[in-house]
């Protein structure tokens, strides 16, 4: 496979995840919409409404997943300028190439196997 085939395979990887992560984002704004909304004609007073807890735990769930959603895309759009500037695939610790396994499991990822364990 030559180069420019390889690097048109990581895009469409990276495109397909994307919209997928696009997608999601959406519904869960939606999700986050409609709980601001019930929220909203629900008793003001969580502490003592048994409703009010489920709605503010339910709420806050489905933002943390957005932010998680939003912070994908970020990676999505880093891996993809790397991908432009010839770096991706490249080890941003070491220098050394990143395994192919690696970035077939996790193609957003920044480091080789080696310095991501010496990080932890």
């Amino acid at each position: 496979m030559t180069e420019n085939a390889a690097q048109s395979d990581v895009a469409e990887v990276l495109a397909a995840r994307e919209r997928e992560v696009r997608e999601q984002a959406a519904t869960l704004a939606e999700q986050l919409e409609g709980l601001v909304e019930a929220a909203a004609g629900a008793n003001a007073d969580d502490e003592h409404d048994p409703e009010g807890a489920t709605l503010a735990y339910e709420r806050e769930q489905v933002a943390a997943l957005l932010r998680n959603t939003e912070e994908e895309l970020a990676e999505l759009a880093a891996a993809r300028a790397r991908l432009a500037e010839g770096t991706y695939g490249t080890c941003e610790v070491c220098g050394g190439p990143i395994a192919p396994a690696r970035l077939e499991a996790r193609p957003t990822a920044r480091t080789c196997i080696t310095c991501a364990s010496a990080r932890r």
